[in-house]
């Protein structure tokens, strides 16, 4: 029996930062312990992913996508701190712009690669007239997904045509799923690796749990990726 390999500074403090972030979310939001372990699960599997190059794809519905268009705008650029870029690339950039190079470095901030499914209108519609309307998440994931990327799918009743069709492509490419939905879970759970189920049934009510929920998500990669 192999012995597990010690815990680095850097793994232990992780860990306890992942925990502290979603302690804190409970503390405001008490209803939301249920959903405790589970978005600690999917916290570390988003970092996993990230950690491989992976990128994450996010698809919803109406107030969900907006939900989705948000998260976006939190990964990929500046949240809560500040993310500057490696010195690395900003030497490049000096290399290759001199003056403005120099002032495009500082100016820069780190990202995490994401992709709202549900902004790129005129391939949404030609998606939905030539092919079908249940798919315009589908036909996105199979262009842009690959093996080691991860689906985040924000549905409330967690039955969304486009959603479903989205995760069973998504986990015949190899990629991870995560589901954002509500107390039932719906449809999707059977091609969910991670269902975070928030205590609500109607869609307002889950609606204002989710918030919390990503918002925590987004604090905790920036923090091991940027803290």
């Amino acid at each position: 029996m192999n012995e597990a390999s010690p815990l680095s500074e850097r793994d232990v403090s992780d860990t306890t930062q992942v925990s502290g972030y979603v302690s804190t979310l409970v503390g405001r939001y008490p209803l939301l312990e249920c959903c405790g372990l589970d978005l600690v699960q999917a916290i570390n599997t988003l970092i996993a992913v990230y950690e491989s190059g992976g990128k994450l794809l996010i698809c919803g519905n109406g107030g969900s996508a907006s939900d989705g268009e948000y998260i976006v705008g939190e990964l990929m650029k500046g949240f809560i701190l500040p993310r500057p870029i490696p010195e690395t690339q900003a030497s490049r950039l000096r290399e290759v712009g001199g003056e403005l190079g120099a002032e495009i470095a500082s100016r820069l901030q780190g990202g995490l690669a994401a992709v709202s499914l549900s902004s790129h209108h005129a391939l949404v519609t030609a998606i939905a007239n030539d092919i079908h309307g249940h798919m315009i998440f589908a036909q996105q994931v199979q262009g842009l997904g690959r093996q080691g990327d991860a689906l985040l799918g924000i549905s409330t009743s967690g039955n969304s045509m486009n959603v479903l069709n989205a995760f069973i492509t998504a986990k015949a490419l190899g990629m991870t799923t995560i589901g954002l939905t509500g107390r039932s879970g719906g449809k999707i759970l059977p091609w969910v690796d991670v269902a975070i189920r928030v205590p609500a049934d109607n869609v307002v009510e889950i609606q204002e749990l989710h918030l919390p929920i990503y918002h925590s998500i987004c604090m905790a990669l920036e923090w091991h990726f940027f803290g």
